[in-house]
């Protein structure tokens, strides 16, 4: 199977590098990590963030940027991630209005179409990272598939978080095979326990977890997914990039020890 270059999302790890950026990074490149994604810079200038990644030697691969933030100043925003280095900029999440079912779904979709023509102007890719919420169906049809339909494949390609397709109901290695060619990054997420109302405080969405345990987020290789037949079906779909996110830790271990987790058990995989 085909040895992949492996990433982390920084937001694993976003107080540790809220206080110590370069600190974090250098430990990042310690554990065997090839790459990161960023999730804000963390009051850093692009500039920066391009000569960090420089010296430590981790490619700045792409960043989750808020739609807010695209749609406020799409160019500008796109420029400082073009100056970094990055290759691609993902849509990370959607709020309830912008999402499917919400009253702005439609425009959500052309808005992203824009931001997909912007970021070809400039030189970058943009992606849309999923998470379980679009997979409800429109006229027989997943809002996410109907996303990638619209929306053609030269301005969007897919991130596919594993997890969250798992969640919505679908086979992780299956869907990452439905977008074949179409699927450069593929984001590792494990966990545990069942589908649940408040599965999303998880990920800093809402201020405090009211049932933990019920559904917690895992280092990957520590919970529920097939890893091997997801990097199978990735090798399969032409995947450049699989990266590592875990927002927040379990198993009584820090953030920084999780994703360490990881990618030790990514190595067991030939990773």
């Amino acid at each position: 199977m085909k040895k992949f270059p492996v990433g982390v999302q920084v937001y694993s790890v976003r107080d540790d590098a809220a206080a110590d950026l370069r600190g974090t990074l250098e430990k990042i490149k310690e554990m065997g990590y090839d790459g990161v994604e960023f999730a804000g810079l963390y009051g850093n200038e692009p500039s920066a963030i391009k000569a960090m990644c420089a010296e430590i030697g981790l490619v700045p691969i792409s960043a989750h940027v808020p739609y807010a933030d695209l749609m406020k100043d799409t160019a500008g925003t796109v420029a400082k991630y073009v100056e970094i280095g990055c290759k691609y900029i993902a849509v990370p999440y959607l709020g309830e209005k912008d999402r499917p079912g919400g009253e702005l779904w439609n425009e959500t979709v052309k808005n992203i179409a824009l931001i997909g023509e912007e970021c070809k102007k400039q030189g970058i890719t943009l992606l849309y990272h999923n998470h379980d919420f679009e997979f409800v169906k429109i006229d027989d049809k997943y809002a996410l598939d109907m996303l990638y339909d619209t929306v053609s494949e030269d301005l969007l390609k897919t991130e596919l978080d594993t997890c969250w397709v798992k969640v919505g109901g679908e086979d992780p290695a299956g869907y990452i095979r439905k977008y074949a060619g179409r699927a450069p990054i593929v984001h590792l997420k494990d966990y545990a326990g069942e589908k649940s109302a408040d599965m999303y405080e998880l990920i800093g969405i809402a201020k405090k977890v009211t049932a933990p345990g019920a559904f917690e987020l895992r280092p990957v290789g520590y919970g529920c997914q097939d890893f091997y037949g997801i990097l199978k079906a990735s090798e399969e779909a032409g995947t450049e990039w699989i990266i590592v996110e875990q927002d927040r830790p379990s198993m009584e271990k820090t953030p920084m020890e999780s994703i360490e987790m990881s990618r030790n058990y990514l190595k067991t995989l030939g990773n």
